[in-house]
C-alpha cells in the first residue's frame, strides 16, 4: 500500500467539491485501504479522499481507541442531524498542529456505500458524528477552519505558510 500525500491549507485543492463514486470497484477499494494506511500512519481519526487529491466522494474513520475499527463511507449523505448541537475541539491532518472549536449538531444519521458497494445508515453521536460531519465538510470543499472568524483563519494561514517557509 502506498502512503499519500496530504493536502495542506490553504491550498486550493482542498476546496475542490467531490464527485460521487459511479461504481465500488478494485480501483476504489485501493484508495480505501491507501487512505486508511495514510489515515493510520499520520496519526488521524478521518480522512477524505479530497484531503489526498482525489476529489471523489470517499471517508475513512477510525474513532476507536485500540484503531482497529476502520469504517468505510462512500458517497455519504446525512439524512437527519439533532436540533441539538454541541461544541467540539477539531483539528485536521490538512491544518496540522491547530485545533479550535466548532459548533455542530450532536447526532447525525448518515447513508452511504461500504468497501462493497452496499448501502448501509448509520447513526453516530459524540466524536464518530463530529468526525462525520468533518468528513464530510471535505467532500464539499470545506475545511473546519472556515467556522472561525476571518482573523483567526488568517493567523492560521499564517502560522502554516511561516511554518512551511522554514522547512525549505
Amino acid at each position: 500500500m502506498a502512503k499519500l500525500d496530504i493536502l495542506t491549507y490553504p491550498d486550493p485543492r482542498l476546496h475542490t467539491v467531490a464527485k460521487p463514486v459511479k461504481e465500488v470497484d478494485d480501483r476504489i477499494r485501493q484508495l480505501v485501504k491507501d487512505m486508511a494506511e495514510t489515515m493510520y500512519e499520520a496519526p488521524g481519526i478521518g480522512l477524505a479522499a479530497t484531503q489526498v487529491n482525489v476529489h471523489e466522494q470517499v471517508v475513512v474513520i477510525d474513532v476507536s481507541e485500540t484503531r482497529d475499527a476502520l469504517q468505510v463511507f462512500i458517497n455519504p449523505e446525512i439524512v437527519w442531524a439533532s436540533d441539538n448541537r454541541k461544541v467540539w475541539e477539531e483539528g485536521c491532518l490538512s491544518v496540522p498542529e491547530v485545533y479550535d472549536r466548532v459548533e455542530r449538531p450532536d447526532r447525525v444519521r448518515v447513508r452511504a456505500l461500504n468497501e462493497k458497494g452496499e448501502t448501509f445508515e448509520l447513526d453516530a453521536d459524540d466524536l464518530l458524528a463530529v468526525c462525520i460531519q468533518h468528513e464530510m465538510d471535505h467532500l464539499l470543499g470545506k475545511v473546519f477552519v472556515e467556522y472561525l472568524s476571518p482573523l483567526k483563519q488568517n493567523r492560521i494561514k499564517s502560522k502554516l505558510h511561516k511554518r512551511e517557509r522554514a522547512r525549505m
